[in-house]
């Protein structure tokens, strides 16, 4: 099993599969050895977190939904590096959106729930550069989307 493999069962993780485009695009672009990854938004297999954080979603749900992204994130990755999470060198660079009120504020706290996610599974590897953006909607209603820029061998 790889190192990548074994932390992530020590984190109890489960990988979904990779989502499928819902439009005009693909789920990742390889150029050279940088992996450009899709907005990849807060669904899973019951649906996902919809909504707009400073309404029906407080700060923690909106964390839980950032996580969802980053797991969907993981899960691209991972089909661009043949099924080895091992090839990843580094996060580069996660961009995130969350779908809020006008006067909600806290977006950086709720965009940890990725970058959180992305230093427990990949160490010091995990740390990145990031944007954290509120915008008044986001696709089908989702409450958060990241993309992301991954360093592959």
């Amino acid at each position: 099993m790889s190192r990548i493999e074994t932390r992530l069962r020590e984190l109890n993780i489960m990988m979904p599969t990779p989502p499928a485009p819902v439009a005009s695009y693909v789920p990742y672009v390889i150029v050279g050895k940088l992996v450009h990854v899709s907005g990849q938004v807060s669904v899973d297999a019951s649906g996902g977190i919809k909504g707009k954080l400073g309404d029906a979603i407080e700060v923690e749900e909106g964390q839980a939904a950032a996580r969802l992204c980053g797991l969907n994130l993981l899960a691209q990755v991972k089909a661009a590096c043949g099924g080895d999470l091992d090839r990843v060198k580094r996060v580069v660079k996660l961009n995130g959106f969350v779908n809020v009120t006008p006067d909600f504020s806290p977006i950086p706290q709720v965009m940890n729930g990725c970058s959180d996610l992305m230093v427990s599974v990949f160490g010091d590897a995990g740390r990145h550069a990031r944007s954290a953006v509120g915008t008044a909607n986001l696709p089908l209603n989702f409450a958060v989307e990241v993309d992301g820029v991954f360093e592959i061998e």
